[in-house]
């Protein structure tokens, strides 16, 4: 074949994938080379090679195709850009020495004009690019051209090094997200075939069966099913899909089969689309990360200040260009961000959302928690707690009545007591007549010829005029202290019994507070619309410090305001009337089994693992500050030494510039390493 694009190899990779016999095919776009696994009883390498020789312009210039790769694998690494940038700049030399001179100045000239442009629009003379600019033009006009060209050459590569590290960073939290290296099963011509995932290309039928990842955002073309979203959405239940229904890249058919027609792969996906939007938005640096740059800015004036008195005692340019050749700017600017993107993916590895570094480090400085009740500190799943059974009846006999009754309406407290009856193996036949439901009171129904009645008080005892049980405003009252709602029975005119159903708290919560307290926390809250019971009740099961019980959506708003004053709130919801008050907060934390309106106003999503990773969160964020100083610290150690040795004239300006960058490389690739330590 001849020399062809990145895209057309991408395109020819996609068009030989299809064939026959072929069982994956991966393409290197930097050197051109493909790494084909066949079967040679389907396929023989000689007819693979007429495949690629058979691939003119026909295809590979056909726009509409072309179009259609929408995925460009670029294979890139440090060596590579090393070894390529040193081969061009000693093959420069066997240039004529004009032609190198004019393209010495190619390579200057740029540089000025961005150190320029940098000063009109931030109005500041002095900028690292100001820095650079002035080394490569001093030592050029003053006849030093070898130096000048190293300098060049040195910058050059230290700047491509910088991208391909925090690319590098970007493409881990994409693939935290998102990547699978799972093939593909596309149709094609009604026939079903093998790809590998990156030679999916626009328009392509993908077929997703149960319990894979979807690989593309698409629209469903046929077949239904149910489709886990927490990834994008952070919502807990999957969500149903079926004919025109839009799907996302990165989330998971839980059942069924879909067939989906790509809209886009790779780099055009939404959840690529959200790390995009995590970068541009200036808003959600992290604090530490913005004191980071801003040191490296006021840093930059120093360096020409030393450049100045170097030349002024020694008038000696070379070491004058050694000083120039050194900066804090590029480590802290660049380390600070990759350090902020790789807590993103490990937080994305434990199952946390982050909408951006801002929300992590001030999760790390927050000093009260308020939680919402229902759904965060407790499951907002009922359970029968105790049974009351009255006169002569028994426990089972009034939990299998009820249960047998309530298993035909699967309303939550309903479905509490079947569960219960289950769990004590307690049968119910269908041995009763037609049921009722009577809307916000009961059923009613007949059971051996008796009248059988269960639902609200009012309902049994108002309603059916069941004669009251003093003993029942004993039970009522106790009810209002531990929170717990209550179902009355009846049989044949008499009252048979009282279920009582509460919420329990979450088995972890009182850890998890703990855990919170030890990461610095001091103020644990608890605000809900519920009874003063039941917020008393679950406050002490959990250890909190106080609660608001009875609370209005908007009261929870003037709620978190109010804790503001103690410090940083971090607020945790599930519901819709939370998003309110998650938005008030400083950081909104939705947590597993959030409403869609919950978790797109939170800043953190916590798709799994309960309540332990809030204080997971914490941790990371905290980390995350820890090691940001750390590497401003050491980037202000290592770029003075560097200053020191240039000054005295131990290095050249050549060895100052690759010093200066192979410490950047070396602290950005520390910024990437985990935070914590995972087995």
């Amino acid at each position: 074949m001849h020399e062809i694009s990145p895209r057309q190899a991408v395109l020819a990779q996609s068009l030989i994938a299809v064939q026959e016999g072929i069982a994956d095919i991966s393409v290197n776009t930097h050197i051109g080379s493909y790494l084909i696994l066949f079967n040679p009883s389907v396929i023989s390498q000689s007819e693979i090679e007429n495949l690629f020789k058979a691939l003119g312009p026909k295809y590979l210039e056909d726009e509409k195709l072309l179009e259609a790769v929408s995925q460009i694998p670029i294979t890139e690494s440090i060596m590579s850009i090393f070894v390529d940038t040193m081969i061009t700049h000693f093959a420069k030399k066997l240039l004529p020495l004009p032609i190198r001179h004019l393209l010495l100045y190619k390579n200057i000239i740029p540089r000025v004009f961005e150190a320029l442009g940098v000063c009109i629009k931030t109005k500041k003379i002095f900028s690292t690019q100001m820095l650079d600019a002035t080394a490569l033009t001093v030592a050029a006009l003053t006849g030093n051209t070898n130096t000048a060209s190293s300098i060049s050459m040195l910058l050059r590569m230290g700047e491509d090094i910088e991208d391909v590290t925090k690319r590098t960073s970007y493409g881990n939290l994409a693939h935290k997200l998102l990547i699978s290296d799972e093939p593909v099963h596309i149709l094609e011509d009604g026939e079903e075939k093998t790809i590998p995932a990156a030679s999916l290309k626009k328009d392509d039928l993908v077929i997703v069966r149960e319990g894979s990842l979807i690989p593309c955002d698409g629209s469903v073309e046929k077949g239904e099913g149910m489709v886990n979203q927490a990834s994008i959405t952070g919502e807990s239940l999957p969500v149903e899909k079926k004919c025109g229904s839009g799907v996302f890249a990165g989330t998971i058919l839980c059942e069924g089969e879909l067939v989906i027609r790509t809209r886009s792969t790779g780099q055009d996906t939404k959840v690529q689309n959200i790390i995009q939007m995590i970068d541009n938005s200036q808003n959600l640096k992290a604090n530490v990360q913005r004191r980071s740059e801003l040191l490296a800015e006021k840093i930059v004036p120093l360096n020409f200040a030393l450049a100045g008195i170097t030349w002024l005692f020694t008038r000696n340019l070379t070491k004058t260009m050694s000083t120039l050749m050194v900066d804090y700017s590029c480590a802290m600017k660049l380390a600070a961000p990759i350090a902020v993107l790789s807590a993103m993916k490990e937080a994305a590895s434990f199952g946390i959302s982050v909408k951006g570094g801002k929300y992590l480090e001030e999760a790390a400085e927050a000093k009260t928690v308020i939680f919402d009740k229902t759904g965060t500190l407790t499951f907002a799943n009922p359970v029968v707690e105790k049974i009351y059974p009255m006169k002569d009846f028994t426990e089972d006999f009034v939990l299998q009545t009820a249960a047998c009754l309530e298993e035909h309406f699967p309303h939550p407290l309903g479905r509490a007591v079947v569960a219960f009856a289950d769990e004590r193996k307690l049968l119910h036949p269908e041995n009763h007549t037609k049921v009722e439901y009577i809307v916000a009171h009961g059923i009613a129904s007949t059971l051996d010829g008796k009248k059988v009645r269960i639902g609200s008080a009012h309902f049994i005892f108002d309603d059916e005029k069941i004669p009251f049980d003093e003993n029942v405003r004993k039970i009522q009252e106790e009810s209002l202290q531990t929170g717990q709602s209550l179902l009355y029975l009846s049989y044949d005119g008499e009252l048979a019994g009282i279920l009582a159903i509460g919420d329990p708290v979450r088995s972890e919560a009182r850890d998890v507070i703990q855990k919170l307290r030890a990461t610095g926390i001091s103020r644990c809250v608890m605000i809900t619309g519920d009874t003063e019971g039941a917020a008393k009740k679950i406050s002490e099961s959990a250890g909190l410090d106080f609660y608001y019980s009875q609370a209005l959506p908007e009261d929870k708003v003037s709620l978190v305001e109010k804790e503001k004053s103690f410090g940083k709130v971090i607020m945790l919801g599930d519901g819709i009337n939370d998003a309110p008050a998650l938005s008030c907060a400083d950081v909104g934390i939705a947590i597993e089994g959030s409403s869609s309106i919950a978790s797109d106003t939170a800043d953190i999503v916590l798709t799994e693992g309960g309540l332990d990773n809030v204080a997971l969160t914490r941790c990371l964020g905290q980390g995350l500050i820890s090691k940001i100083n750390a590497n401003n610290l050491m980037i202000i150690e290592i770029n003075s030494l560097l200053l020191l040795l240039g000054v005295f004239g131990l290095i050249s300006p050549q060895l100052a510039a690759i010093l200066h960058n192979s410490a950047t490389v070396g602290i950005s690739v520390k910024a990437m390493q985990p935070l914590l330590c995972q087995e």
